[in-house]
C-alpha cells in the first residue's frame, strides 16, 4: 500500500482555488502510484475563521461530491484532510474519508479543539471516534492537535487501527514537538503514522510542514521539506501484526490501574 501525503500551500479563505489545485495532487498520486492521498487540516479554507460562516461547506457536501468525483476518477482512496463542515448546529472541522470508487466512508469532527488559534470561538467540537475500513483494513483518522492526546489515539488503536491517518496545519515554531509526538504515537502504538501538513502561511502563522509517514518502529519512512510536494511511502500493514508479536506491549497492559 502507498501513502501519499499532499503537503500543499493552501490559499486563505479561498476555497475555489483550493478545488482548483487539488486536482493536480490527484494526477501525481496517480503518476506515483500511490494507493492513498492525504490531505491537510482545513484544506479548503485554512484557518480563516473570521470569515468561517460565510465560506464553510454545507454538510461537506461540495467537498464530498468533488473528493468523490476525482478518487474514482483516479482510483484513489482519499483521506480528504478536513474542511470547515456546516450543520444547523454550527461548524465543525471535519475529516472526510472517500474510497477509490468513490463511495463516502467516513467523516470525524475534531474532538480537541485548539484554543491557541481561537478555533473554540468558531468550532463546535466533535462527537464520535475517527475509525474507518479501507481494503478490509481497519484505520483511523486524527486532526492535528488531538496528537497530544494519547488516550485518544490509543483508543483507536485498542479498536483495531493498523495505521493513524493525521490531517494538520502545525506551526512552523512547534514542529519540534510535532515530529516527538507522531514517533511517540507510533512507537507506543506500535502502529503506522502518515501525517500530513501544510507549508506556507496565513495572516497570523507559518506552517512547519515536515509531513511524516512513520512505520511501528517508529522509524521515519518520508519526510516532507518546507517546500509543496507529494511525500510518499509504501506501507505493509502485516509489519504490525510482526513489531507487536516481538514486543506484546497489548498483552502486557494492565488496564484496572489506568483508571
Amino acid at each position: 500500500m502507498k501513502i501519499g501525503l499532499a503537503q500543499m500551500d493552501i490559499r486563505f479563505g479561498d476555497p475555489e482555488s483550493n478545488y482548483a489545485q487539488a486536482e493536480k495532487w490527484f494526477q501525481q498520486a496517480e503518476s506515483e502510484q500511490c494507493d492513498i492521498l492525504v490531505f491537510p487540516e482545513l484544506w479548503t479554507t485554512g484557518y480563516d475563521l473570521k470569515r468561517i460562516e460565510g465560506i464553510a461547506d454545507e454538510n461537506s457536501e461540495k467537498t464530498i461530491a468533488f473528493l468523490s468525483r476525482l478518487a474514482k476518477q483516479y482510483r484513489i482512496n482519499v483521506i480528504g484532510g478536513s474542511v470547515a463542515n456546516k450543520t444547523d448546529s454550527g461548524i465543525d472541522n471535519r475529516l472526510i474519508v472517500i474510497d477509490s470508487k468513490g463511495n463516502f466512508v467516513k467523516g470525524y469532527s475534531k474532538l480537541h479543539l485548539f484554543k491557541l488559534m481561537d478555533e473554540h470561538h468558531y468550532l463546535l467540537p466533535g462527537k464520535e471516534d475517527g475509525l474507518f475500513t479501507l481494503s478490509g483494513e481497519q484505520m483511523a483518522g486524527l486532526i492535528c492537535y488531538d496528537i497530544r492526546f494519547p488516550e485518544w489515539v490509543r483508543k483507536h488503536v485498542l479498536s483495531g487501527a493498523k495505521i493513524l491517518f493525521v490531517s494538520a496545519e502545525w506551526p512552523e515554531q512547534r514542529i519540534d514537538h510535532w515530529k516527538v509526538l507522531l514517533r511517540a504515537r507510533a512507537i507506543e502504538n506500535q502502529c503506522y503514522v502518515a501525517a500530513c501538513n501544510r507549508v506556507g502561511s496565513d495572516p497570523d502563522n507559518t506552517f512547519g510542514g515536515s509531513s511524516l509517514i512513520i512505520d511501528p518502529w517508529g522509524e521515519i519512512l518520508a519526510e516532507g521539506s518546507l517546500q509543496e510536494e507529494l511525500v510518499t511511502a509504501a506501507v505493509n500493514l502485516d509489519t504490525v501484526d510482526e513489531v507487536r508479536k516481538q514486543i506484546p506491549i497489548f498483552d502486557d497492559r494492565l488496564p484496572d490501574f489506568y483508571r
